[in-house]
């Protein structure tokens, strides 16, 4: 019986070795964190082990708890800033910083198992810009969440309803670094920016591998109606809209068939042509 509990306590000892980041990396693996003293760890040794090239980087903003001094004591390249920058700023601070090709964004208070993150960055490895989490949010019931709607109106509107609601708004999702320098790195801070602007480049983005997060990500903000994150990603999504029919047409590339629109300014005369609200009014009582 000692020995077993020998055995138990050395395996312990080895789970818990601080990892070693690649001096050259293939991966860098970017992890914006906010007191997540309770699953860093675990975050870190999860992600180191998508490639044996890989580098973990956690970008610590805001953290009053132990955040800092366990992902330095687990290995991880650590990026301080002591005031809290704001949602998803961090993964354009770790995307600056990151050396590797392939670049994979997990967030620091959801453990995945390696297992089911590997599949994003052998995406990338297979010729993919962007590979996003299939997961798209639950559809099938009498009231959407507003953030599922959103997700799943960008993609068609940026012609790609195949995608649902694939987002990078979702963990984790990777990109190649030549996406990154496509997109700007200060886009990723809001992430369906990021993804439209993918789009609209052309790139390469695929849905690639289902990660169930869902039920991870509401349990902290339980006590907060309205949810402030809610409103921000809904937002979000309305500045990528924005973005995408400025850069591509006021249509967002989507046709007008055949409507005349020019026989309307064709001269000044023309809106009295047009049908006023009092004979409208005349109409429908008769």
């Amino acid at each position: 019986m000692a020995g077993v509990k020998r055995r138990i306590r050395k395996s312990t000892k080895q789970r818990r070795l601080p990892i070693v980041c690649s001096k050259y990396p293939l991966v860098s693996v970017i992890i914006p964190v906010m007191n997540e003293s309770r699953t860093i760890g675990r975050v870190i040794r999860e992600s180191w082990k998508v490639d044996p090239e890989t580098e973990v980087i956690v970008v610590v903003n805001g953290s009053k708890d132990r955040t800092r001094h366990i992902a330095e004591r687990s290995g991880a390249r650590v990026i301080y800033y002591e005031e809290a920058l704001g949602h998803d700023i961090g993964r354009s601070i770790g995307a600056a910083h990151a050396k590797g090709d392939i670049l994979l964004f997990v967030d620091g208070d959801i453990v995945i198992p390696s297992s089911e993150l590997k599949p994003f960055v052998d995406a990338i490895k297979q010729g993919f810009d962007v590979a996003l989490n299939e997961y798209r949010g639950p559809v099938r019931k009498q009231a959407v969440h507003s953030v599922v709607l959103a997700k799943h109106s960008l993609n068609v509107l940026c012609s790609r309803p195949d995608l649902g609601g694939s987002s990078m708004t979702t963990i984790p999702h990777a990109l190649h670094r030549k996406a990154m320098v496509r997109i700007g790195a200060e886009k990723l801070a809001v992430p369906p920016l990021a993804q439209a602007a993918a789009i609209a480049y052309k790139l390469n983005v695929a849905a690639v591998h289902y990660v169930s997060v869902g039920r991870e990500n509401p349990r902290k903000r339980k006590h907060l109606r309205p949810d402030p994150l809610e409103r921000l990603i809904v937002g979000d999504h309305l500045e990528a809209i924005h973005w995408y029919l400025e850069n591509t047409d006021s249509r967002g590339l989507k046709t007008d068939l055949s409507r005349m629109r020019g026989v309307l300014q064709s001269d000044e005369g023309a809106s009295e042509q047009l049908p006023s609200q009092a004979i409208l009014e005349t109409a429908d009582e008769s």
